[in-house]
């Protein structure tokens, strides 16, 4: 049996898929829990998200509402310049709505400021992009090949260095994705807070553990990604 999928190396990746479920379980738990707790200043997401950027003179900066089918799809897009909230997170005055919110406004506060790694995760978007799709099928024609032995070794060898490669590029984009939401959530918070959209402490330690949790899945995703590329390097030393 070809040994890709069914060797021993998949127990690397054991406790990374924990802490993706733990993750997501976290997140979509204080999403929900705090999608029912309006704040007491009553503006919705999308009100907040205006009055920020107008705050920042970001007024170029579009503000765009998503199809009701996309939940919790948010994100800022810097090439368009638009800020693109979920129909609940636009129309919505709850804790999770704002926060989620004004963490995208975050976003657009970076690239105003030519914040270096969202810059540097933008740059590398496109590469990124072709490397996930087309590092694995690489990887496992190699195998194949190195497998049947229908090739020279070292034609193989450079086909499974292309798939490590292009996979790295991955993980590197997953790790300076890091401190690009850790530091939208810190503006988010401090935005938040200075602009009164959070009137109480109730209010403020919801914020924070919506936006504790987002992080977190972040961090599962780099884990993810560290722990595949550890297992398709002891999996492609076999056939160098």
């Amino acid at each position: 049996m070809f040994p890709f999928f069914f060797d021993w190396t998949i127990i690397i990746l054991i406790p990374s898929m924990i802490l993706a479920m733990w993750a997501q379980a976290k997140v979509s738990g204080n999403l929900n829990k705090f999608s029912q707790v309006p704040t007491k200043r009553g503006l919705t997401g999308a009100q907040v998200a205006a009055q920020l950027l107008a705050d920042h003179g970001l007024r170029d900066v579009k503000i765009e509402r998503l199809p009701e089918n996309k939940p919790w799809a948010d994100h800022y897009d810097p090439k368009a310049r638009a800020v693109r909230l979920s129909a609940h997170v636009h129309d919505s005055s709850s804790i999770s709505a704002v926060s989620v919110a004004v963490h995208e406004v975050g976003h657009a506060v970076q690239h105003s400021e030519s914040y270096f790694p969202l810059s540097f995760r933008s740059g590398m978007f496109p590469i990124v992009k072709l490397s996930s799709g087309a590092a694995f099928p690489i990887i496992f024609i190699g195998l194949i090949l190195g497998w049947l032995g229908s090739i020279d070794a070292e034609i193989v060898r450079i086909i499974l260095n292309v798939g490590i490669i292009m996979f790295t590029a991955v993980v590197i984009f997953q790790l300076i994705t890091l401190p690009v939401e850790f530091n939208a959530s810190r503006r988010a918070m401090a935005l938040m807070e200075e602009g009164r959209y959070l009137s109480t402490d109730d209010e403020i330690r919801g914020a924070r553990k919506v936006l504790s949790a987002a992080a977190l899945t972040y961090v599962a995703a780099a884990t993810a990604a560290i722990s595949q590329l550890i297992r398709l390097l002891i999996i492609t030393s076999r056939h160098r």
